[in-house]
């Protein structure tokens, strides 16, 4: 850390006079907030600065390396990889859309290194997906990398990919309010993806993970359906940035209906969730249930394939789910 930021004190002087970390003080700061060398109510006064102003690209990706440091390290190496996931916020309670697709996109070839947690927003999270069904959560690089090969996808809990995250856990808790946390998650898989699909649940967030995706090399689709989801909903409009492009779609575009909030809906249980998760997989979903998938999916293809038209990837997903490619996925990985 620079010289006149070695206490928490200074680093908030500095900061609420308006001045703005580097990439090298994000994240030796971090490194120092998940290493416990701070009291609960210092780290609450540091979160709280970036409530009353915006984070930089630079502070969050200074932030994400040093996130990334402490992680338990997975060594993947040789292979091109993919994670897919939602940032969560949206309130919505739909479906695993995120969850399905990842089982899709490894149907259709892509290999998956799907992050997640336990659900926040909604009732039920891809861990709780994976966890109802029996998947073991493990850290360990060998059997990461045999799913991987064998199935296609391999799963990251978060959890017990980033123990450092204890020491800010509990404040978290107690402030009761969104804070760049949230937004850190998807961005911080240990398996570093070289291409990520994300779902965010602001325009401004979506801006933010483009340019960190940018900086950092990452080969990426961020998505934002522009009436609050924090995927592609049908449910309206929705803008996807990647890769220098920035496009607005609607449902009719690529020929769908819009669908209804109702037909999203996740249900108020794991195992209502989790029901629902595998009809879809089983080829028993509805329409508009297959059609959400489809896109998310497609879009998360032509992200992992970036030479391959949209068309090509609607084709890739829809025989995924179709032939039952995917579910092939999940009773390899589940060894159901």
């Amino acid at each position: 850390m620079i010289p006149y930021l070695r206490k928490m004190k200074e680093v908030l002087l500095y900061l609420f006079e308006g001045n703005m970390l580097t990439q090298q003080e994000a994240n030796e700061i971090f490194t120092e907030i998940a290493s416990g060398k701070f009291s609960d109510a210092e780290i609450a006064s540091f979160l709280t600065v970036f409530q009353m102003r915006k984070i930089t690209p630079l502070e969050f990706l200074g932030f994400r390396d040093a996130m990334l440091g402490l992680a338990v390290s997975v060594d993947l190496n040789g292979y091109s990889t993919i994670d897919v996931c939602g940032t969560g916020g949206d309130g919505k309670n739909t479906f695993n859309i995120s969850t399905l697709s990842a089982f899709v996109i490894a149907g259709a070839g892509a290999k998956v290194v799907k992050h997640g947690n336990y659900g926040v927003s909604s009732v039920c999270g891809s861990s709780n997906i994976f966890e109802y069904f029996g998947y073991q959560f493990s850290t360990d690089s060998g059997k990461l990398k045999n799913e991987l090969e064998e199935c296609g996808m391999c799963y990251f809990h978060a959890p017990i990919f980033h123990p450092a995250m204890k020491y800010v856990a509990p404040v978290r808790k107690a402030l009761k309010i969104k804070t760049f946390f949230n937004m850190l998650g998807p961005m911080t898989n240990p398996a570093r993806p070289q291409s990520q699909f994300v779902g965010v649940f602001n325009t401004e967030v979506q801006k933010l993970y483009t340019e960190v995706c940018q900086l950092a090399g990452i080969r990426h689709g961020i998505v934002y359906s522009l009436d609050g989801y924090d995927e592609i909903s049908l449910t309206g409009d929705f803008k996807i940035v990647g890769n220098g492009n920035e496009t607005v779609y609607s449902p009719q575009k690529l020929g769908f209906m819009n669908t209804s909030a109702a037909e999203l809906h996740g249900g108020d249980t794991v195992e209502e969730a989790s029901r629902i998760f595998y009809s879809i997989l089983e080829g028993k979903g509805t329409k508009a249930q297959n059609n959400v998938v489809f896109a998310n999916s497609a879009f998360a293809l032509s992200c992992y394939y970036p030479d391959k038209s949209i068309d090509d990837c609607f084709a890739m997903a829809r025989e995924s789910l179709d032939a039952r490619k995917a579910l092939a996925v999940f009773k390899k990985l589940f060894n159901r």
